[in-house]
């Protein structure tokens, strides 16, 4: 099916598809290595071979395996260590999957951003149009569509930028 032929829909789900692509492809070798263990790491076997290396070693090191000699003792020293080592690896791991991933989010709010002002000036557009032909035609005026010849204007996006931002609660 070629992309002229095709439902607008299908359209735009090939054209998401292959940003999506291109956002994957760009990822950096860190991106992509932190992508794979972020996925890993939040994963239930994970978390299940988390639970078990943990009560390995705390039943080893409680002295509750007779036949392996403790050798992290209460309060586990060694243990606390390799665990404050992971969190902090893990959390640098996670950092930047979420930098990569709110980079995207990013580029993807501007394309929106451009779409939907794009969107707002064709429709702009079309209802000057439309009240073009109307006064052409003869159409006799409507009192109730004065909403729609105010809409029929250009937004000013700068001027409805600023007065949404003096409308929002402040922090």
């Amino acid at each position: 099916m070629s992309d002229r032929s095709a439902h607008p829909a299908e359209q735009n789900v090939v054209t998401v598809s292959r940003l999506e692509q291109a956002a994957l492809r760009s990822r950096s070798l860190a991106e992509r290595i932190s992508d794979v263990l972020t996925k890993a790491i939040g994963s239930i076997s994970s978390i299940i071979f988390h639970a078990g290396w943990f009560t390995a070693w705390i039943l080893i090191n409680s002295g509750l395996i007779p036949w392996i000699s403790p050798f992290d003792p209460f309060p586990f020293g060694v243990l606390t260590l390799i665990v404050s080592t992971e969190g902090v690896l893990l959390a640098i791991i996670i950092l930047i999957s979420q930098n990569r991933m709110i980079r995207q989010a990013d580029r993807r709010a501007h394309l929106d951003l451009q779409i939907s002002l794009l969107a707002e000036q064709e429709t702009t557009a079309v209802l000057y149009t439309l009240q073009r032909i109307a006064r052409q035609i003869g159409l006799p005026e409507d009192p109730s569509e004065a909403k729609a010849t105010k809409l029929s204007q250009q937004t000013n996006v700068n001027q409805m930028a600023r007065d949404l931002e003096e409308q929002l609660p402040k922090e």
